[in-house]
């Protein structure tokens, strides 16, 4: 039998009708209101032992709704960071990780310094004017004239990268002279650079590799096809060579 409601009821169950939008915003939605209740109602409550068990119980439940954070480190570490965080930082539990608090939550980092370069030679790149700063920093030696041979070279290389043509060893000397302020002078030097040729050389290895595997693969694709059907061609020349037998009339 069909229950009757009164007049009376329906405008009360009406009247004390609460939306979304009216209620209080969740700290983490992805757990739901449900379980926002539920931990409001272990802030509330007086005993220290039944809030204790209720937040173990509360973790319990969140774990289960995050299966996939069982394979990341400190799981229950975050989970007890996300339970306070979700009591407005009130619930007052015997944590067995540090507790949170608000200022360390909402503290933002500092802001990233992006190195603003611009250098003068683009195609050195960045990278050259911190390994000639480091050949500043080392004692006159062996190792510091090898050290800026190699940057030298270097130097020479992603000149000839940028601009095919040829380059001579005073240009590069001179760029290193001004990008080291002065303090590496090879002008004056009778050392000679890698050659050009042999620098070409070694940019063009690649491509060249590339191109030989390509014909090389091709050969073989070729070679496969005649090895898998072998019969194939010669079915083809009877066919060509296949004349029709002459029927009288």
């Amino acid at each position: 039998m069909a229950t009757k409601f009164k007049a009376e009821d329906l405008q009360e169950a009406v009247t004390f009708l609460e939306y979304n939008s009216e209620r209080k915003a969740l700290a983490i939605p992805e757990y739901g209101r449900h379980l926002h209740q539920l931990i409001d109602h272990a802030v509330a409550l007086e005993n220290r032992e039944e809030r204790n068990k209720l937040a173990k119980y509360i973790i319990g439940v969140m774990g289960t709704l995050n299966p996939h954070l069982r394979d990341v480190p400190d799981f229950q570490h975050k989970l007890w960071d996300q339970l306070f965080i979700m009591s407005d930082f009130q619930l007052d539990v015997d944590s067995p990780f540090p507790i949170p608090t608000r200022e360390v939550i909402n503290l933002k980092p500092a802001p990233l310094p992006y190195p603003q370069n611009f250098p003068k030679y683009r195609f050195y790149g960045n990278n050259i004017k911190y390994m000639i700063a480091k050949a500043n920093e080392w004692e006159e030696g062996e190792l510091k004239n090898a050290l800026i041979r190699v940057i030298a070279n270097h130097m020479k290389k992603c000149y000839l990268s940028w601009n095919k043509d040829t380059v001579t060893d005073a240009v590069i000397f001179e760029h290193l002279y001004e990008l080291s302020d002065g303090k590496i002078n090879l002008m004056t030097s009778t050392e000679e650079l890698s050659n050009t040729q042999d620098l070409m050389r070694t940019n063009k290895k690649t491509s060249n590799k590339m191109q030989h595997s390509n014909t090389n693969n091709s050969n073989n694709n070729n070679t496969n096809n005649k090895n898998k059907n072998p019969h194939q061609h010669q079915n083809q020349n009877q066919k060509n060579n296949y004349k029709k037998p002459f029927k009288k009339q």
